[in-house]
């Protein structure tokens, strides 16, 4: 009984858990007894969260339930101000205590080395509540040498931060209990890893009457399956038994191994993250609430700016509304644009101990305010992108106050603004651009025989012979030398622009991945480390006598990495018409399905359930 109500740091509760099913069924029995008295039912759902969270993250509840409390009541002193001063004032202040929680435990390491780089001082991590705790307990229960990060600390504050927001702006109306605030705010599904729920979306829904139809109770069946099946079978599996293998030492694996390891982290953190929506879309569903879209096939994107469009969605909402609309958008530059890229840049110079990184930086942005000022014609372009890399620079710096986070930010950010650019060129151009490049970094691979050179060698040599053969398509097109017009390819453009998307982004993920698992007073060096020893790996010399026992000795994660890529490039149509398929099955045909579906997700299962990806942020 003591095991089953207490806080356990070796094995919180997941949704992978028989314990989480159980602990639903019991939340499912009340609520259904509860579900015609709405405030009632909303206190018993309030109350079951925060015991989730406690199962979760043990005595950080605590930061949620002041966090909850300090904005129920800040909402309604800011709606009820008597001028516009005071609002402004209510703002700030709410916003203040929202980002102190958030920087006190996300970036204290962060912060802490700053003031060391600057004032040459050895100051060490001392967690202020930790030692409250000991004072009140009078014990040395907590260990106040290191800030632990409690989870879903991200996607929470990022909740009140947009309730506040959305009061200020006169989109809402606060809530007006406690409790229904509290359940807004503390629901269970999405509470520790998204999506990130506007007021706007969900309030209204807690005050409606519980209906489930029985096609939404198919979906929502079908929901939960497929997360469980995206979590355990193409995350944890292969995650285990290949990917963190490699990343935990990539230089006792070939170059093919790494690169294999590389693209399948893409599919790992995709099943993990959209496994968890899944579940918590289809928990929520069963419960009559509608949680919002979070993923839409992003690996079927067509170009990094549509990536973002498609992954973590309710995430790069926020930053659009909150940040980058703000910051002037794509109409203007505005003194936080300027103020975030001088934050940027001392960042970069703290992460990377380089004077020049954050000179560069600065000179860059200096360079392209002035054109910006000298041609006015340009203005509106530039202050776009400079609007749009800050975005990029702070989403990286969100998942983690470290070098490997802000480049995998930047790399982005640069991907997506070059290929505004690139899109406005002509065909005939790029390829003279590929051209080039493909020469210059042929060269300097000669000269200083670098695998990053060869790696990026390769690269834009793979791109410069698929927009040769579109180049090649065009010119005999408008010849009409082999074609009478009507000919298309409109499916090969589709892919391969795809293809190269998928790639820029999984090669993006190896900074991302190489230090977001570790204590953030070591990611730096580390994550470097593991870094550079891929890229030597990949970029390296290959040994292919071998490569056919490698693929056999792997052949289930191979498989399976083929198998989740194939299902998710399929159409959307199709998908749609299975999973309505799955929801109106007859319940005696439905029921057996589920059974052996878990039967066959659960023979995946790993000794030790991995813990969601997306909870450390």
């Amino acid at each position: 009984m003591k095991n089953l109500f207490t806080f356990d740091a070796n094995s919180p509760l997941l949704f992978t858990q028989f314990y989480f099913w159980a602990f639903f069924a019991l939340v499912f029995a009340g609520f259904a007894l509860l579900q015609k008295k709405i405030l009632l039912r909303n206190a018993f759902l309030c109350f079951a969260s925060l015991f989730f969270y406690y199962k979760t993250s043990g005595l950080f509840l605590l930061i949620l339930v002041f966090t909850t409390v300090f904005n129920f009541y800040q909402a309604q002193r800011m709606y009820h101000a008597g001028t516009e001063k005071q609002r402004r004032k209510d703002l700030l202040i709410g916003l203040t205590v929202n980002l102190f929680f958030l920087c006190y435990f996300k970036y204290a390491y962060f912060f802490t080395d700053i003031v060391n780089n600057i004032f040459g001082t050895d100051l060490r991590i001392f967690d202020a509540f930790a030692w409250m705790g000991n004072v009140l307990s009078g014990s040395q229960r907590f260990d106040v040498s290191n800030i632990l990060l409690p989870v879903g600390i991200s996607f929470y504050t990022f909740q009140n931060i947009s309730y506040l927001m959305d009061i200020f702006r006169k989109r809402i109306e606060p809530v007006k209990e406690m409790l229904n605030f509290g359940f807004y705010v503390c629901f269970f599904p999405q509470l520790v890893a998204g999506p990130i729920v506007r007021a706007s979306e969900f309030v209204p829904q807690i005050y409606k009457e519980y209906h489930l139809g029985r096609k939404q109770f198919g979906l929502a069946v079908f929901w939960i399956i497929n997360g469980l099946a995206k979590k355990i079978i193409l995350s944890d599996y292969i995650a285990v038994n290949f990917i963190d293998r490699v990343f935990n030492n990539p230089t006792m694996f070939s170059g093919f191994e790494n690169l294999i390891a590389l693209f399948g982290y893409s599919l790992q953190v995709y099943a993990d993250f959209s496994g968890y929506t899944d579940i918590a879309i289809g928990v929520a569903m069963l419960m009559g609430f509608y949680l919002p879209k979070n993923f839409d096939s992003p690996y079927k994107a067509t170009n990094p700016g549509n990536f973002w469009k498609r992954w973590h969605i309710s995430l790069s909402k926020w930053l659009q509304d909150y940040l980058y609309i703000p910051m002037g958008g794509n109409r203007s530059a505005t003194f936080a644009t300027y103020l975030v890229i001088l934050t940027i840049a001392i960042i970069a110079l703290i992460l990377s101990g380089s004077v020049w990184v954050g000179v560069i930086i600065l000179l860059l942005a200096a360079s392209l305010c002035y054109v910006a000022y000298k041609y006015p014609e340009s203005r509106k372009k530039i202050n776009t992108n400079l609007n749009l890399m800050n975005t990029m620079l702070i989403g990286g710096i969100w998942h983690g106050a470290s070098w490997n986070f802000m480049i995998w930010g930047g790399l982005n950010g640069l991907g997506i603004v070059v290929y505004k650019f690139w899109k406005n060129w002509n065909v005939y151009l790029r390829v003279l651009i590929l051209v080039t490049f493909t020469l210059f970094f042929l060269a300097l691979n000669l000269t200083l025989s670098s695998p990053l050179f060869n790696i990026v060698a390769v690269w834009v040599g793979i791109l410069l012979l698929g927009t040769s053969i579109r180049m090649i398509y065009k010119y005999l097109k408008e010849e009409q030398a082999l074609f009478d017009g009507n000919c298309s390819f409109q499916f090969l453009e589709t892919a391969w622009a795809v293809f190269q998307t998928f790639v820029f982004i999984s090669f993006t993920r190896l900074f991302f991945r190489a230090g977001s698992n570790l204590n953030p007073a070591e990611a730096n060096q580390t994550a470097w480390n593991t870094a550079k020893n891929m890229v030597n790996q990949i970029g390296g010399t290959w040994n292919f006598s071998q490569t056919g026992t490698m693929i056999y000795e792997y052949r289930s994660v191979f498989s399976l990495l083929l198998i989740g890529m194939i299902i998710h490039w399929l159409p959307e149509n199709f998908k749609r018409r299975y999973r309505l398929l799955f929801a109106q099955m007859p319940l005696k045909v439905m029921v057996p399905v589920i059974v052996v579906a878990v039967f066959i997700i659960y023979q995946f299962i790993t000794a030790d359930l991995q813990t969601f990806i997306y909870f450390q942020f």
